[in-house]
């Protein structure tokens, strides 16, 4: 009986045992498995950029018109007609015009015959006039009519001149070398050009050379400047990206509906001929860039460590004591390595930054941040100086080398998942021998 009962006594101990091995064990787990999502720093070309909308346009238009009315009698181009400068492009019914080109010439002649008559008559009494066998009224008349003459013969011969002209307007000639864009009358149409000047042909100067006119936000156009590389895309090849160059900025806003947007031009270069006038172009302006620059991803610098977990950890690093994390102070933290106390319950994972000691060479360590870098199963946080920030990725400049590991994230491993146990070393105590950083 005794026997039987050491037995079940027995059985009910180990099932005890195994119970606690399997329920305090994974929670023991818990506290000191973490899995993490790492990043390695590397090299890359990184930018800030502006996007922004605009329209393309030829560099040169011409709107050729013409200054007489009349009838287009024959139109010598057509759409798309590439035209040298000179070259004839439409011809007027000139008939009313050497009507009137003939008139006025007629009344030239008219003008110089009484200049002679004139002239003549004013001679003759001059002569009288000196030897005072006339008398002063009638020298006055004679030289009054001389002089009514010659004006009257330079008003003719300026109606002339201006007639002479006008027949010469009655040929369009093109003004520069180019391609015609549109042509906006047709043979047989009357032109009037009493009040103003009628467009007939429309030429871009050379479709080779075009540029874009992009409308950039108020908010960005503080970062646009002359000479920045620019990348565009049109509808028409979405395949294809384009280069071009920021090549003015203008000053004079536009307002739509309350807002502010400035024009900024970009020269686009065109040899193929491939972009049109008048499409729409999707611009990426790079307002800074730089090539082989080490790079991490910005959610690095976002990361911090759960606080409770670090407190936990801390309590038992040996030389800290156990309120100077709570208390976020200098006071019970060697000088140099505790956390600079942002506030209450933050000392370390709020911010490591100012309690630390930069590395050599970087300068005002109030314009640094930190990262948290994996090094053989223990992560640390670290100061670094950052340059050039696009929202996902981050140029850092001093702090770290190329290949090592940043943390992105840090959560305490599930049930059944993967899990790495973190030996976390204190931020505040000295790094090992041959584990410095820059």
């Amino acid at each position: 009986m005794k026997k039987r009962t050491l037995i079940i006594i027995s059985a009910v101990v180990l099932v005890a045992a195994v119970a606690v091995i399997f329920i305090v064990k994974p929670f023991g787990k818990k506290n000191d498995t973490y899995t993490f999502e790492t990043a390695t720093a590397g090299k890359a070309t990184i930018a800030n950029t502006v996007d922004a909308t605009g329209t393309l346009e030829t560099i040169t238009t011409i709107e050729v018109g013409t200054q007489v009315s009349g009838v287009i009698k024959k139109i010598y181009v057509d759409f798309n007609s590439n035209v040298k400068q000179g070259q004839l492009l439409a011809e007027l019914d000139r008939t009313p015009l050497l009507a009137q080109l003939e008139q006025s010439k007629a009344t030239v002649d008219e003008a110089e015959a009484e200049l002679e008559f004139q002239t003549s008559n004013y001679n003759r009494l001059k002569a009288l006039f000196e030897k005072k066998l006339i008398a002063q009224t009638d020298f006055d008349q004679a030289t009054y009519n001389y002089n009514r003459a010659k004006a009257a013969l330079s008003n003719a011969k300026s109606v002339y001149n201006r007639n002479k002209i006008n027949l010469d307007y009655a040929t369009i000639l093109s003004p520069i070398n180019g391609v015609v864009l549109n042509r906006a009358v047709e043979e047989g149409q009357t032109v009037a050009a009493s009040f103003n000047t009628p467009t007939l042909f429309t030429i871009a100067q050379d479709l080779t050379q075009m540029e874009v006119e992009s409308n950039v936000a108020e908010a960005d156009i503080g970062m646009v400047k002359t000479g920045q590389r620019v990348e565009f895309s049109v509808d028409a090849y979405p395949d294809d990206k384009f280069a071009g160059t920021v090549s003015e900025v203008r000053l004079q806003p536009v307002v739509t509906n309350n807002v502010v947007t400035y024009t900024v031009i970009i020269n686009a270069p065109n040899p193929e001929k491939k972009l049109m006038p008048g499409m729409t172009a999707n611009t990426t302006i790079f307002v800074q860039e730089k090539s082989d620059a080490l790079v991490i991803p910005g959610k690095a610098l976002r990361f911090t460590p759960d606080e409770k977990i670090m407190a936990e950890f801390m309590k038992n690093v040996p030389g800290i004591p156990s309120g100077a994390i709570a208390q976020g102070t200098n006071s019970q933290i060697p000088a140099g390595q505790g956390a600079s106390g942002q506030g209450s319950g933050q000392g370390t994972a709020g911010n490591f930054t100012a309690g630390m000691t930069p590395p050599a060479g970087m300068g005002n360590f109030s314009a640094l941040t930190r990262v948290w870098i994996k090094e053989e199963g223990n992560i640390q946080p670290q100061p670094v100086e950052t340059g050039i920030n696009n929202g996902s990725e981050v140029e850092i400049i001093s702090g770290l080398k190329e290949g090592d590991i940043v943390v992105l994230s840090m959560k305490l491993a599930e049930s059944g998942e993967a899990g790495e146990k973190a030996e976390f070393r204190s931020p505040f105590m000295p790094t090992p021998p041959g584990r410095g950083r820059r």
